[in-house]
Order: structure tokens, then C-alpha cells, then sequence
């Protein structure tokens, strides 16, 4: 049983929250692409996906992989019923008041069955890998040197998470040359900005941390 003060519970709610508000960017706002290098196209959800992973580093090196777990439980059981409520509000009528909306909702929010359960699986599989392969590396490594083992982790289930995600969704849609091609460019930008953002990481610690605040029974 874990007990915290109030302090340190306000913490993790916000924690949750800057969690949570990242998973979403990443699925709606990653719909857009923008041009990057050698004639490459990038999704703009690179910028918050990361930020994902390394926040369950982060809460399962302040609070450990119990509360980690949990986290990866929230976003799955909020991306689940994001989709369910976006397949009830597509199935349900328009009012001609509200046509001039229904072709751009419908392309944002319809996204199809393949697509939704590759978001799923992908995420379930490599945030709880990412969990497991962290506490891995700390139990080689020691405590020390979050960051190594923070990337470490993150290079693991970056690549699962790509993978998976890919093969669910477009497998037999691209050629499996192209699929390869794009599965190794998008897990590396994504360890890429992974890396870049793991300052940012060592500020979420120094916020989080209460140790006297905090027991575990």
C-alpha cells in the first residue's frame, strides 16, 4: 500500500495529467505530417510520443513500477474509450446545421478498426515493456545514471512500439521493403527526440521527489 501527503499526491495527478494530455496529442495531432529530411516526412506527434515514455521512467524511478503499471493501465483505458466515444459520435446522425463540419471531423476522428487496435496493442505491449526492460537496467546498472538507463529502455520499447504498430496497421497496404523503411526511420526519430527530451526528464524528477513524503507498506 502506498501513502503519500498531499503535496506529493497533487504531484502525481499532475504528472498523470501531463501523461495522459502527451498520449492524446500523440494520437490526434500525429495525424500531420511535415516535411524533414531527404525528402522524409515526419509526424508532429514526435514531439509529445516521447515525452510518454519518459514519464513512466520517471514515475517508476520516484514512485516504482507499481505506480509506473498503473500509468500505462490510465492511458490504455482513456485511448480505449477515446476511440469508443469517436466510433459512437461518428455513427451518430448530423444536423444540417452541421454539415459544414462533417467532412474534416469525419477524416480526423474516423479513424478505422485496423488502425485503432494497432494503437492499442502497440501501446499496451511496448509501455509495459518499457517498464520492465527500465527496472531491468536498474538492476544491472544500479540507481545511478537515469539517463542510460532511461534511453535504454526507451530504445527498446520505441522500436516495439513502431513495429507493432506498423505491422498491425499496414501490413500488406506497403510493399514490406517500404514498411522496413518506414518502421526504422520513425523508431529513430522517435529515439531522437527521446534522447533530446531526457533533460526535461531530470527536471520531472526533482519536482517529483518527496521522499519523506512518501512510504510503501
Amino acid at each position: 500500500m502506498i501513502q503519500m501527503s498531499e503535496k506529493s499526491l497533487k504531484k502525481l495527478l499532475i504528472a498523470l495529467a501531463v501523461y495522459l494530455t502527451s498520449l492524446f496529442a500523440a494520437n490526434t495531432l500525429g495525424l500531420k505530417i511535415m516535411p524533414f529530411i531527404f525528402g522524409s516526412h515526419l509526424s508532429v506527434g514526435v514531439f509529445s510520443f516521447p515525452v510518454v515514455f519518459l514519464m513512466t521512467d520517471v514515475i517508476g524511478e520516484t514512485y516504482g513500477k507499481r505506480v509506473a503499471k498503473l500509468f500505462v493501465l490510465a492511458g490504455f483505458i482513456s485511448t480505449a474509450l477515446f476511440i469508443l466515444y469517436s466510433f459512437l459520435s461518428l455513427a451518430m446522425p448530423w444536423s444540417s446545421d452541421g454539415e459544414w463540419a462533417r467532412q474534416g471531423y469525419n477524416q480526423i476522428f474516423g479513424i478505422s478498426t485496423r488502425i485503432a487496435v494497432a494503437s492499442l496493442t502497440a501501446f499496451i505491449i511496448a509501455e509495459y515493456q518499457d517498464v520492465i526492460a527500465f527496472f531491468f537496467f536498474r538492476d544491472k546498472l544500479g540507481t545511478k545514471n537515469f539517463w542510460l538507463r532511461s534511453n535504454l529502455s526507451n530504445l527498446w520499447s520505441q522500436l516495439l512500439d513502431t513495429v507493432i504498430f506498423m505491422t498491425i496497421a499496414f501490413a500488406g497496404i506497403y510493399p514490406t521493403r517500404v514498411l522496413i523503411s518506414i518502421i526504422i526511420t520513425w523508431w529513430l526519430y522517435k529515439v531522437v527526440m527521446g534522447l533530446l527530451y531526457t533533460p526535461l526528464s531530470y527536471i520531472g524528477l526533482r519536482l517529483l521527489r518527496q521522499k519523506p513524503d512518501l512510504t510503501q507498506n
